[in-house]
């Protein structure tokens, strides 16, 4: 290591969750993009960057900067002196937690290095039933931090008494995108799609995706948008059979919906690149990662009004809100971005992923609040960054 990375903070981001299908260290990389993407921006931040996952193998591997450490700990794993010995070799100044369901591990983490702070990351969590709450509560008291994509998501958990008033909450989103946009007649020569507009659900057949309400505001939309298509794709899909029926009892939906299934990821990008819109019905998200998928193709969104989604796409600056469960406010949202006045979309919504949700801005985020919550607990060890936190 030079002289100029250790003077930089040191940062050990932490995931306690186990792999439950027990991949090798470098499957989990390829399985797991976040756990990589996360951990590259900070480095473009000026961070330097450890992490730290719990495994059923034992591996130390290096990749673009950022080392990465395999061990069996965890949930039902004892820390063991192997984790001890690791801890004290890498003497971080601050922890960045993945999740938030792991208060006995995160209390066990704060004991094996006191006085090191310890941000916790929100993955789509919600507060748990009160008989666990005593748990969870002296789990967050460890944190100096919190972060969410959206600080609304917070106020469940203060509600409730789960963060305390000292405890800072950020907002950062929950990861970035490799996509780039890419030439629309190309890409649909490629993937087959068609349609004027032609839209796009990447997502699970849920009811909190909600397709049967995206599918209402698809047949509404269709009156004054003939040439309208919908094509889905899915992984999971409990409402698989309702969404059918659905389709099947519809003629304004029988020739418009497209059901793709499971796609291979980089087909995704394809078929974003290829589509004009893209739309969700979520009802709640710790983020949206199709959404940020969609952004960084420059592919228009048409999402729910929900904490998550507003503070991706900026209050709405790019793309339209729509309230959940509105499938007239959908098919409104739709007819008016389908002859858009603005024939630069696209390019406003990659200029916003750019500056927002892109690589650099991810790390930029991630350093200014490692900086700020370090400081905090030792002025003396590096200087904050402006304030970031809401």
């Amino acid at each position: 290591m030079t002289p100029a990375a250790r003077q930089l903070p040191h940062v050990v981001q932490v995931g306690f969750f186990v792999d439950p299908a027990q991949r090798r260290p470098a499957q989990l990389l390829e399985s797991w993009p976040s756990l990589v993407d996360v951990a590259e921006a900070a480095v473009r931040g000026g961070v330097r960057v450890s992490v730290l996952q719990a495994c059923a193998h034992s591996e130390r591997l290096s990749r673009n900067g950022v080392h990465y450490y395999f061990l069996p700990f965890g949930r039902r794993r004892s820390a063991g002196t192997a984790l001890t010995q690791l801890l004290r070799e890498l003497a971080p100044d601050a922890f960045h937690v993945h999740g938030l369901g792991f208060p006995r591990e995160v209390r066990a983490l704060a004991a094996l290095a006191p006085g090191v702070p310890i941000i916790l990351q929100d993955h789509a969590s919600q507060p748990p039933p009160p008989w666990r709450r005593v748990s969870w509560r002296r789990g967050m008291a460890t944190a100096a931090a919190v972060t969410f994509c959206a600080a609304e998501q917070a106020q469940p958990f203060a509600r409730v008494g789960l963060l305390g008033r000292s405890t800072r909450v950020y907002e950062v989103p929950e990861s970035t995108c490799r996509f780039v946009p890419g030439a629309r007649e190309d890409a649909r020569r490629q993937t087959g799609l068609a349609g004027d507009p032609a839209v796009l659900w990447v997502g699970h057949l849920d009811a909190n995706k909600d397709p049967l309400t995206v599918l209402d505001g698809i047949s509404a939309a269709a009156r004054l948008l003939p040439t309208l298509r919908l094509f889905c794709c899915f992984g999971t899909a409990p409402l698989l059979p309702a969404v059918q029926n659905r389709i099947a009892s519809d003629p304004a939906l029988r020739e418009r919906v497209h059901l793709l299934g499971k796609v291979p990821h980089p087909r995704i990008e394809q078929l974003m690149r290829a589509a004009d819109l893209f739309v969700l019905g979520s009802h709640r998200e710790g983020s949206g990662y199709s959404l940020i998928e969609a952004m960084a193709c420059g592919l228009p969104p048409v999402v729910t009004d929900i904490p998550s989604f507003r503070a991706l796409t900026g209050a709405g600056a790019v793309g339209k809100l729509w309230p959940c469960g509105d499938s007239r406010a959908l098919a409104q949202a739709l007819q008016s971005l389908a002859l858009p006045t603005d024939t630069g979309m696209r390019s406003t919504v990659r200029r916003h992923f750019d500056r927002e949700l892109s690589f650099d801005a991810l790390g930029s985020k991630l350093a200014s609040m490692y900086a700020e919550v370090i400081a905090s607990e030792h002025p003396a060890a590096i200087a904050p960054c402006a304030p970031g936190h809401a």
